[in-house]
């Protein structure tokens, strides 16, 4: 069912109403482009989060965390070029002030915009295709000449509107936050390049056409790593972890024909070299992570324009240099859309369509369900110290409304791997029935033997 419209449309109304993903204040008509997440949804987060820790920072002994301030001086976000040249070419529909991306209008018609045109070279490319643009937006009309429009998000730190200081901004990427806190991590840790910061956060985006659900939004959360290495390792360090980062999806479930690398043709001024890892969304091919080759451009316009030295003392090789910087960037909405598209999945059971989130287990928001017969105390009595146990370890789900078959079939919707009914057989047997989401076979397990059990299955 990929690059389809109609699986799309399932998933943004299945999301809403199994509980991942609801319209931001949509009681008082919404507000474009900005979503919550719901109860399944912060748990589905919360793995994808968990789980890119773990494979970046966990499983890695030279890499720290870090969690900086959204906040930052205006002046930080004037030495990256953010305040100068962080902005996307749009145009106006005269008629009823609809705003396009014109990079995006030229790619519906497969041109591919170079990110360093000007402003009049876009509106060039703009006017040479706009025959074909009108063929896909026959009701477009008349459009404004190209503008540059700024995505940093001003904001009122301390409500100086009238004091005449620099405007603050809402961050527009984790990564300067990284950046400006290089020197504290090597002042304060025993680190030495090569070594890494990771950081997991909130950025805020001027996105005037964003669309897809959340794949791209006003506000969202990112994962990002920045690698810091001599400058004759960066190139092998960047293959490295290329591998590293389409290895970790193909782990958790991701078919690897979903998955592919994009070579970045036209580099940003500063790139050595720029891949995405680009996944099969259900509109197409789209840019899942980034990883960049990012040479030494951001350490040394830092430390130009603090007047601060940002060169590291290499006492093994010695000499002093500014590091380069190999860096992964994935965003936690796209991870998901990428993990509710791969899972979305529509069978016949019994002349019924049933849906399941064929998740990897250990991405599924919950690991297990428990599921006694019926409301009965002496079911209850059972199941509940089995739910107590279980999630210590495990998100588990206790459902005990409707019929046993309905609650399985709510269980395969959300993605549940297993279910564990408590029937009346259990209080003679003191065993379960244990219920695969995918085979939906079941077997009988002992209940003191159950958490082993899950731990075997959920490794």
């Amino acid at each position: 069912m990929a690059n389809s419209e109609d699986l799309m449309k399932k998933i943004v109304s299945f999301a809403k109403r199994r509980g991942f993903v609801f319209p931001s204040s949509e009681i008082y008509g919404g507000l474009a482009a900005v979503y919550d997440y719901g109860p399944l949804g912060v748990l589905l987060a919360n793995n994808v989060k968990t789980l890119w820790w773990k494979a970046t920072v966990q499983e890695h002994r030279e890499i720290v965390g870090l969690d900086a301030a959204i906040f930052m001086s205006p002046k930080v976000w004037e030495a990256s070029g953010h305040v100068g040249g962080f902005s996307d070419p749009l145009v106006e529909d005269k008629d009823n002030h609809q705003r396009y991306r014109v990079d995006h209008l030229l790619e519906e018609v497969g041109v591919q915009a170079d990110e360093k045109m000007t402003r009049d070279e876009m509106q060039t490319l703009l006017d040479e295709n706009i025959d074909a643009i009108r063929e896909k937006y026959p009701k477009m009309g008349e459009l404004s000449d190209v503008k540059q429009f700024n995505l940093l998000v001003k904001s009122n730190l301390g409500d100086f509107t009238d004091s005449g200081s620099d405007p603050v901004y809402l961050r527009g990427e984790t990564a300067q936050g990284i950046y400006v806190n290089y020197k504290h991590v090597l002042d304060s840790m025993r680190v030495k390049v090569p070594f890494g910061i990771a950081q997991v956060g909130k950025s805020f985006r001027n996105e005037v056409t964003a669309r897809q659900f959340i794949f791209r939004t006003r506000e969202f959360e990112q994962m990002e790593m920045q690698y810091f290495v001599h400058p004759d390792e960066a190139k092998t360090v960047y293959e490295d972890w290329k591998q590293k980062r389409m290895d970790y999806y193909t782990s958790l479930g991701i078919s690897a024909d979903n998955l592919r690398y994009h070579e970045h043709e036209n580099l940003i001024f500063y790139a050595k070299e720029a891949y995405d890892i680009e996944y099969q969304y259900p509109f197409g091919w789209k840019e899942l992570e980034g990883l960049h080759a990012r040479g030494d451009y951001d350490l040394t316009v830092h430390a130009k324009h603090s007047g601060k030295p940002l060169e590291y003392n290499d006492q093994v090789r010695g000499e002093k240099y500014v590091p380069h910087i190999v860096e992964t960037a994935v965003g936690v909405g796209r991870t998901m859309l990428m993990f509710l598209s791969e899972a979305y999945t529509e069978e016949e059971v019994d002349g019924e369509t049933r849906v399941v989130l064929k998740f990897h287990p250990k991405v599924a928001p919950y690991k297990v369900a428990i599921l006694p017969l019926s409301k009965k105390e002496e079911l209850q009595a059972v199941a509940e110290p089995i739910w107590q146990t279980l999630s210590q370890k495990w998100s588990v789900d206790y459902d005990e409304t409707q019929s046993i078959g309905k609650r399985y079939r709510r269980q395969d919707e959300i993605g549940t791997p297993y279910c564990v009914t408590v029937d009346f057989d259990t209080l003679e047997d003191k065993c379960v029935t244990v219920r695969d989401r995918d085979t939906m076979e079941q077997e009988r397990i002992a209940i003191d033997e159950l958490e082993s059990y899950f731990e075997a299955k959920l490794a």
